[in-house]
């Protein structure tokens, strides 16, 4: 059996695998509340899981001649370090809730950058197992409850962050992935000024514990845009190295295509609107993620490429 096939394989058997194992055996037999989910939409929720892992085997497929797709024990040990630190900083941005107040609706989540670089940095393989596990992991300890599909989502971002790894040349269609995200921010962004009487369904209220009663603010509903004007200036101000520019734009595309996956699966799992989906959950997570991969990831490239360099690599 081919040695990439088998690498994609066995990695994406160890997502569903680690799924599994918090979801039916800590959660529904041992009966540990943080790993419990809602047994009516359980079956609907894994059949997103294997949505998203066609999604992986699709692109695989295509482009199965790349070296990139073949996982070591190097890159199992970067998936393995990618996970823990993505959950951990997951439960510390989520425990603490970090907030901004002109995005006071929204707790950022600056870990998102994390499932970004090490998908640039070491391929979609070990993006995809970062983003999915530690997604996973960090809901767990965070208490906040288990979604596969959203876990599924964070590894897309991850994933697609790693696809430049397939091409022999990271600036091809570099340009051309940043104008389809931006289309698709803009998009998005129309469908909240035509929807601004959808309430943001991620907005909590702890004194009267009540979701989803505000409609989402105006920066909340174009920090998508703000995110995609930070990625242009990263572009065009470090258009000459091109792994700063590559690692946040296929990020951007990443954020945009795995949040909206994960967003889009909730028509079906919790009966929403298109339009409630994007404006109540999609554009009050994307459009903070997209700030954090313009302004952290480029920071993570940096610091990686100087360790390659002391290190002689």
């Amino acid at each position: 059996m081919d040695k990439r096939f088998t690498s994609v394989l066995y990695s994406m058997i160890g997502v569903v695998a680690i799924f599994a194992i918090l979801i039916f055996v800590l959660g529904n037999m041992l009966g540990i509340a943080r790993f419990q989910v809602d047994q009516a939409t359980l079956g609907l929720r894994f059949v997103f899981v294997f949505v998203g892992l066609l999604i992986v085997f699709a692109v695989y497929y295509f482009n199965k001649d790349s070296q990139a797709w073949e996982v070591g024990t190097r890159e199992v040990v970067w998936m393995s370090i990618g996970a823990a630190l993505y959950a951990v900083l997951s439960w510390f941005f989520n425990t603490t809730v970090f907030l901004v107040p002109s995005l006071s609706q929204v707790a950022l989540r600056p870990a998102i950058a994390i499932p970004m670089f090490f998908g640039y940095a070491f391929g979609p393989v070990v993006g995809f197992f970062t983003g999915a596990v530690g997604n996973m992991f960090g809901d767990a300890i965070t208490g906040f409850g288990l979604y596969p599909q959203w876990s599924v989502g964070n590894g897309l971002i991850g994933f697609i962050s790693g696809i430049p790894l397939l091409f022999a040349d990271r600036k091809k269609s570099m340009d051309t992935v940043l104008w389809i995200s931006g289309a698709l921010a803009l998009l998005t962004v129309v469908i909240f000024f035509t929807n601004r009487n959808e309430t943001n369904l991620m907005f909590f209220d702890p004194n009267n514990n009540v979701f989803g009663d505000q409609p989402i603010a105006l920066t909340a509903g174009i920090s998508i845009l703000i995110g995609f004007v930070l990625v242009l200036i990263v572009r065009f101000g470090f258009g000459r190295n091109v792994n700063i520019a590559a690692a946040v734009i296929w990020g951007m595309l990443g954020n945009i295509v795995g949040v909206g996956f994960a967003a889009i699966s909730d028509i079906w799992i919790n009966g929403y609107s298109f339009p409630a989906a994007i404006v109540g959950e999609f554009l009050p997570a994307a459009g903070p993620n997209l700030i954090f991969a313009a302004i952290l990831v480029p920071l993570l490239v940096v610091a990686y490429a100087a360790v390659q360099r002391q290190s002689g690599r």
